[in-house]
């Protein structure tokens, strides 16, 4: 039997947006939500994708997501803004102050936007990216549950806290990624769970803090290169957190603590208008120099060719929305089915798993 089966995107929008109606939602924010999911499983990123349906669900299900947020934004200077989301879906406020931060920049040259009280909020490249879509330069930071275990301790204290970066260019797309300051992204291990396959052990560890590959014997990540993660992450946190007046490390709410709860999350977006320091033009082929003279390098064994951050997942993305993409059986079953969650994740520990 297929462990994956492939879905057009068409179909696989239709099918998010439909569980999430079911859920609460409406329609609108639905579709925005759905088209982040979708945007996620095509670029491989399947950690953010898809496999968050029956989580979002629950948690609109059960009033832990705001399904009428009054979202509202505040100039606080000439080149910053506040966003409160009323613990709206997450990648709809998300979306809402990319665009106030987007209108901003254009306005001033660089905008710095901060979004208080939001839901989890996805993968940072599907915002960045729409920035450099018009030309500007952005860096997007959240942070997230206190699951990762900082360099040289033995307990939990921030979150993966990822951060996203993009810009412009004068050929094809522009180049955004994004990562973890983990090593890897707590929904990777999600992914893990439900493709039934272990993980390396330098992800994680176990209740004893020891190694594990088993994602259901996770009790903490691990910071990417060590202390160098571990200041990232400090980072990200001060930024969208204690920055935004909003509970920081240890005191940020666990995405399956009760799902009856707004999370009252913090994300920033950072956008600056090249034009405003250089000629456009200038650097966006400047930007090309150095995508064919990378591009150029002679590969190291076992490569093709030397890519780009985020060029093979982009790669995927535009094979996959032309071709279909690949989803887990078992969670393209769950959105065919007429049930709406499966009550799994609510009053659980970070790892949603029972305490």
């Amino acid at each position: 039997m297929e462990a994956t089966v492939t879905v057009q995107p068409k179909e696989l929008h239709q099918l998010i947006a439909e569980k999430f109606v079911k859920a609460g939602l409406k329609k609108d924010q639905a579709d925005v939500v759905a088209n982040h999911l979708v945007y996620a499983d095509a670029k491989g990123i399947h950690s953010h994708g898809a496999v968050r349906v029956d989580y979002y669900a629950e948690r609109i299900a059960k009033g832990g997501i705001n399904t009428n947020p009054d979202i509202t934004f505040e100039k606080t200077g000439p080149s910053s803004g506040i966003v409160q989301g009323d613990n709206g879906m997450g990648h709809y406020v998300a979306l809402e102050g990319l665009n106030h931060a987007i209108d901003l920049c254009k306005e001033s040259g660089v905008a710095v936007v901060g979004l208080r009280k939001v839901s989890h909020t996805g993968t940072m490249a599907y915002y960045v990216q729409k920035a450099a879509e018009e030309n500007l330069v952005a860096i997007s930071v959240c942070q997230s549950d206190p699951m990762v275990v900082p360099f040289g301790g033995s307990g939990n204290y921030f979150g993966t806290n990822p951060i996203g970066f993009a810009f412009p260019r004068e050929n094809g797309s522009p180049i955004a990624f994004d990562m973890a300051t983990t090593v890897q992204a707590w929904g990777k291990v999600l992914d893990a769970r439900s493709k039934n396959q272990s993980i390396p052990d330098t992800w994680a560890v176990d209740a004893q803090g020891n190694p594990t590959t088993d994602p259901y014997n996770v009790r903490g990540l691990l910071p990417i290169a060590g202390p160098k993660g571990y200041g990232l992450m400090m980072m990200v946190d001060i930024l969208s957190g204690m920055m935004l007046g909003l509970p920081f490390g240890k005191h940020v709410s666990s995405m399956y603590d009760d799902l009856s709860k707004g999370r009252d999350l913090g994300h920033l977006y950072i956008l600056i208008d090249p034009a405003r320091f250089t000629d456009l033009t200038s650097f966006k082929q400047n930007v090309e120099t150095m995508v064919d003279e990378i591009h150029s390098m002679t590969p190291a064994d076992g490569f093709d060719q030397v890519s780009l951050p985020s060029e093979r997942s982009q790669k995927k993305y535009e094979r996959n929305m032309e071709n279909g993409i690949p989803i887990e059986k078992n969670i393209y079953e769950y959105l065919k089915s007429e049930k709406v969650h499966f009550d799994q994740y609510s009053n659980k520990n970070a790892f949603a798993e029972e305490e």
